[in-house]
């Protein structure tokens, strides 16, 4: 089922006294039950492009249709009972559970200060367990490690009960082991619950492993396939590949070719 419509938009910034433009004309859909990666170069766009998506932005020009209504119809409570946000700042929380930080997934239908029901308890148990946590319930944010904190944010995500779910850079900062953990819970959570995933990412060769749909964004371009297709019509070595850096089809990783890269160094 389609959940997100763009219609011819353009994406930007206010750049002191003006509206920078960094993509525009872009028509594509996101679907639930799919894990969807959007990736792309430094500076190409991708934070913006989803900061958009989540209404934290307004857009340059376009619509956006969220569930077959305007994006901007949308007030913020209620938009928050239909997205959840995962962003990559780090929370600078002190004095608070993971269990009380996952339980702020219900601020949406208590009030940010309302007592959970025991219905709402329930909820934050069943995200837990969703993402597997259980082992970090008691514990104080503070204390968690990257990856840890990583988890209980999508946890809390999921206690929203929100169909779609964007996640902005979620494997940064984390080890290569956790990395492919994370991805992996996300895709489970797509195709087992039929929501919406939609994460950007720089780790491409994980993104091209578990992704149902790849977004890639090049200047003035938006190029939307499998990665399979992304592979075989030559996008991904047109957006990555440099001297000394060759996308290989067949493997679909990124490979460092020694003899160009040890000449470009020379």
């Amino acid at each position: 089922m389609e959940t997100i419509n763009l219609k011819n938009l353009s994406i930007g910034y206010k750049h002191k006294s003006s509206v920078k433009v960094v993509a525009e004309g872009i028509n594509a859909s996101l679907h639930g039950g799919e894990l969807t990666c959007l990736v792309g170069v430094n500076g190409i766009g991708k934070s913006t492009l989803l900061r958009t998506l989540s209404a934290f932005i307004p857009p340059v020009s376009g619509q956006v249709t969220l569930l077959q209504k305007p994006l901007e119809s949308y007030t913020d409570k209620d938009l928050a009972k239909v997205i959840g946000v995962v962003l990559t700042d780090k929370l600078d929380v002190q004095n608070l559970s993971v269990d009380e930080l996952v339980g702020l997934g219900r601020s949406p239908y208590t009030g940010f200060w309302g007592t959970l029901s025991d219905e709402d308890k329930t909820i934050v148990q069943d995200a837990i367990n969703q993402v597997g946590i259980q082992k970090l319930q008691g514990r104080m944010v503070q204390t968690l490690s990257d990856g840890e904190r990583q988890k209980v944010m999508i946890a809390k995500a999921l206690a929203q009960q929100t169909p779609i779910i964007f996640l902005d850079e979620p494997t940064a900062f984390l080890d290569y082991p956790s990395k492919v953990e994370l991805m992996l819970l996300l895709a489970k959570l797509a195709h087992t619950m039929g929501k919406t995933v939609f994460l950007s990412t720089h780790d491409l060769e994980i993104a091209l492993q578990l992704a149902d749909k790849v977004w890639l964004m090049e200047p003035n371009r938006l190029n939307i396939g499998t990665p399979q297709e992304l592979q075989r019509d030559g996008s991904l070595q047109r957006a990555f590949g440099r001297q000394g850096i060759t996308f290989t089809e067949s493997e679909g990783t990124l490979r460092i070719t020694i003899n160009s890269a040890k000449t470009h160094l020379c």
